[in-house]
């Protein structure tokens, strides 16, 4: 047997030669695990036919109602307001030509009496002149030797009672002119914005009564970028409104989205130095009263707008995530390999991107995210992601 001290050197040397053979026991005898090939997964992936189709651009805009016409309605004569139109409150109607407001005439009636009073009275005193005249020019030629004078002819006078007609004639036509100032009339149709007086008010010339705009017309200036010109046909001078570029133009009013149509007519035809914008100017007709199917339009009205833009053909569209930062797709060819095709984008859209070069009718494009597409790469289609984008809507830029 051996001593503690002994075991002090023996234990260790035993733990040691155990281990190695549980060692070599697990080693020899362990499953041994076949090699197995590996298995390839091909993705899947979603696409569309490239179809080339013809579409109708739209360009969005936006704009503030105006007037066409808007004017300060003001007394050219001083007096007292007899009469406004039954409308004239803010947001009153009046017809062209309508009397807005009278002012008492009578010293104006007066003043025309007179002129023709001084007239009468000019007429008389050019007869008189007119007949001396003849008894001068009989008397000198009796009695006269040599070359009578102007005096003697009395030609003086005569052009002084001919002037003195005149300038009555003229005084009656200015108190006609004032007198007719005393009915206000405007020169188109429309509403009363404010008024500034009331019947039996006294009034000096050129006082403010109202401001008036026109009802017939109005007018939105809409905002077109340097890049949209390129898609629409844009006037190079003032067109008749239905010649215009269709516009419908749309706002919440009454709680609801209502729309009204107007015509681009005409250009401002200078680039705005602060926005690089030129302005657009849409024309609407009869504007301001309800029509059956929308309510009128308010001045100051902040509206959205649709631009009826050029008509291309041979476009393709595709939907905008389908196309990468790089203005770069996916192609799949007919032996189901990965591509990666750069096209020339015609115009990006909120939902689809339109493209006029980089693409072939029947061309297979992806449609669905892939993590890592590698150039050549074989991939399932999943058919079809989308047969087409024709049912896409046109959304505008």
């Amino acid at each position: 047997m051996f001593t503690i001290s002994q075991w002090r050197y023996i234990a260790p040397v035993l733990v040691l030669v155990g281990g190695v053979f549980a060692a070599y026991y697990l080693l020899t005898t362990r499953p041994v695990l076949a090699p197995e090939k590996p298995v390839t997964v091909i993705p899947t992936v979603s696409v569309i036919q490239m179809k080339p189709q013809t579409v109708k651009l739209t360009i969005a805009s936006q704009g503030l109602v105006k007037a066409r016409d808007e004017m300060d309605l003001m007394s050219e004569v001083a007096g007292k307001i007899v009469y406004l139109h039954p409308d004239f409150v803010a947001g009153g109607f009046f017809s062209k030509d309508e009397v807005l407001v009278k002012i008492d005439s009578r010293d104006y009636d007066v003043a025309i009496v007179q002129a023709q009073a001084q007239i009468a009275e000019a007429q008389r005193l050019l007869a008189t002149e007119q007949a001396q005249a003849i008894q001068s020019k009989k008397e000198w030629e009796v009695l006269g030797n040599g070359t009578p004078s102007r005096l003697a002819m009395r030609e003086p006078q005569l052009a002084e009672a001919h002037a003195k007609l005149k300038f009555a004639e003229a005084t009656l036509l200015r108190a006609k002119i004032q007198r007719s100032r005393c009915e206000l009339r405007a020169p188109f149709s429309g509403r009363f914005q404010t008024k500034a007086v009331s019947v039996g008010q006294i009034i000096q010339a050129a006082d403010k009564l109202a401001h008036l705009y026109a009802s017939d017309w109005a007018e939105i200036r809409l905002p077109i970028s340097i890049e949209q010109l390129a898609f629409l046909n844009l006037p190079d001078k003032t067109l008749p409104y239905e010649q215009g570029i269709k516009v419908i133009l749309t706002a919440q009013l009454a709680g609801k989205n209502q729309s009204w149509q107007g015509r681009i007519v005409r250009t401002e035809g200078i680039v705005d130095e602060s926005s690089g914008v030129i302005y657009a100017v849409v024309q609407v007709k009869n504007p301001y009263r309800s029509q059956e199917k929308s309510p009128g339009l308010l001045n100051g009205l902040f509206v959205q707008a649709e631009i009826e833009g050029k008509e291309l053909s041979n476009v393709f569209a595709l939907p905008a995530t389908a196309v990468n930062s790089a203005q770069q797709v996916l192609i799949v060819d007919k032996n189901s390999r990965l591509h990666t095709r750069s096209l020339n984008v015609l115009r990006n859209e909120k939902n689809r991107v339109l493209v006029n070069k980089g693409l072939n009718a029947g061309e297979q494009v992806v449609v669905s995210e892939m993590d890592i597409p590698i150039e050549n790469m074989q991939v399932k289609v999943n058919l079809p992601g989308f047969k087409n984008l024709e049912g896409l809507s046109t959304v505008k830029q």
